[in-house]
């Protein structure tokens, strides 16, 4: 099963999340299929980038997103983007 969820990268004390496409039983921060945002919580206020078109491609292809990226989602909706 595909999953939509974040890996960590960034240095000790300053993450960066990458918004990735990667299989449910890989490692958080293993090789992922695709990476479709970012995530800075560190910045103010916190930065968040999604490619929401490819978001849209991986959920139709069933891939299910993670509860921290799914409420990310839903308060940075496509239209806020364009």
């Amino acid at each position: 099963m595909l999953m939509i969820r974040m890996a960590r990268f960034g240095s000790k004390k300053k993450p960066v999340y990458r918004v990735v496409v990667i299989d449910k039983e890989r490692a958080r921060d293993s090789k992922a299929l695709e990476v479709i945002g970012t995530y800075n919580p560190i910045a103010t206020p916190a930065a968040v980038m999604f490619k929401h078109d490819r978001v849209a491609h991986w959920l139709k292809s069933g891939a299910q997103p993670s509860d921290t990226v799914a409420r990310l989602l839903k308060a940075h909706p496509a239209e806020a983007a364009a």
